[in-house]
């Protein structure tokens, strides 16, 4: 398999330069997958916009998204990252396990969250119908499907281009699920 380098900042295009700024700046650091996501041009700046863009989907219910979507897709960076980020807007690490499954038992609303994207990703976007009247009927909107869609977009993205790169992961590894 061909091994990927991790763009630095002086291999950069200056555009790219001046996001590895921000990141730094904003994270403390450029993770892996962003810096390989600066080979283009323009790919990093794209993906930070949609990444940052507005949504109806935030907080809690964005890393429910995550970890769904990275958890299917079989992500190790994703997982690895979304564990942290997951803990950060305070979900207890049995929580996070219990996500990455599909399920929030915890929460009607994130649980009806969870089985829906797990289907849409399982699936490749033909969801299991019932399980998009069950995401309406705990109190989610059209608008929120279509957000919440968005979100599993940008996630692909980064679990694909993981999983096709195989970058280093530069978070601490996420827990094995139990079979």
């Amino acid at each position: 398999m061909s091994t990927f380098n991790i763009p630095t900042h002086a291999t950069v295009t200056p555009a790219n330069q001046a996001l590895f700024d921000n990141l730094k700046n904003s994270l403390g650091m450029v993770p892996n997958l962003y810096a390989t996501l600066a080979h283009s041009e323009t790919a990093l700046g794209s993906y930070l916009t949609l990444q940052n863009a507005k949504s109806s989907i935030t907080g809690k219910a964005r890393e429910v998204v995550n970890l769904v979507v990275s958890q299917v897709n079989r992500c190790e960076y994703c997982l690895a990252a979304h564990t942290v980020i997951g803990g950060m807007v305070g979900f207890t690490p049995e929580q996070i396990i219990e996500i990455r499954q599909g399920r929030a038992s915890f929460d009607a609303k994130l649980h009806a969250l969870a089985r829906l994207v797990r289907s849409i990703a399982m699936e490749r976007g033909h969801a299991d119908p019932a399980l998009v009247d069950a995401f309406l009927a705990a109190g989610w909107t059209p608008g929120h499907l279509v957000d919440a869609i968005v979100v599993i977009g940008d996630k692909t993205v980064t679990n694909y281009l993981h999983g096709t790169t195989k970058v280093p992961v530069d978070f601490p590894p996420a827990p094995a699920l139990q079979a």
